[in-house]
């Protein structure tokens, strides 16, 4: 039996509207889209700022909710195709219990006929968390039901390597920051290596966010990374899937 959470009974509407940008995450070794990352947007595409900065803190759960119904139920009459993941971003101190917590995502995953394990969750640890071991619940959780997890910004925040060694999510995006013009510097380089070989040995997948240029993305191949996701190869389209350029014109040597 699903243990129910207070909160799963608040049907309160949140009083501002918002919608969903898609923008693809792209696998250069196979040539194809792996994913879309599901963004916040305003009613008329405004940016994620404009509808997070109205949030209150009692209305964090309904907020949590509404935007990860909404995300699956866009995907599910966008996607074309059966196997394209869609990453959600989730906050985890509005998610009280995991399992209760999650059936308003199973249900709209249902409605939408969007199969749960291409579902996957990411987090940041790029705000101090005020209770890890409630992550790492929601995390095994998560795991346990079969969606992916994934750390984002790795890089940028608190904790790092420890959090990674804690939560051992399936997937990190390393933060575009430590990417950005990542050709042109060899401490960069270097790290970026480094952390790519840790994942490798972790089993946990490497996705660089947040790419902007062809040298870019050459470094990074050379890395031994194949996931990218940036606007190299798209910005994200409003409550639609944009066109993806280059991806089948690069030669995936390196990376093989």
């Amino acid at each position: 039996m699903v243990v129910k959470c207070a909160g799963c009974a608040d049907g309160t509407e949140l009083p501002f509207a918002f919608r969903m940008a898609f923008q693809p995450i792209v696998d250069v070794a196979a040539h194809r889209v792996w994913g879309y990352e599901a963004l916040v947007r305003g009613p008329g595409g405004e940016s994620a700022h404009s509808v997070l900065s109205q949030l209150t803190d009692d209305q964090l759960y309904r907020f949590d909710q509404a935007a990860r119904v909404m995300a699956i139920e866009t995907a599910g009459k966008l996607f074309d195709d059966p196997h394209a993941r869609l990453s959600i971003n989730f906050m985890p101190n509005a998610v009280y219990e995991p399992r209760a917590c999650i059936q308003k995502s199973l249900e709209a995953a249902r409605r939408a006929n969007f199969p749960p394990t291409n579902l996957m969750f990411e987090f940041t640890e790029n705000e101090r968390m005020t209770n890890p071991a409630h992550v790492e619940n929601i995390v095994r959780a998560y795991k346990a039901l079969g969606f992916w997890t994934a750390l984002d910004d790795f890089g940028a925040g608190y904790a790092g390597l420890s959090l990674l060694a804690r939560l051992q999510p399936d997937l990190i995006k390393i933060d575009m920051e430590l990417l950005r013009d990542i050709h042109l510097s060899h401490p960069k380089q270097v790290i970026v290596a480094a952390v790519a070989a840790i994942a490798r040995e972790l089993d946990i997948t490497v996705l660089a966010e947040g790419v902007e240029s062809e040298a870019e993305l050459t470094t990074l191949r050379a890395a031994g990374i194949t996931l990218f996701q940036g606007y190299y190869f798209a910005k994200p389209g409003f409550m639609s899937l944009p066109t993806v350029s280059g991806l089948h014109e690069l030669d995936v040597s390196i990376a093989s």
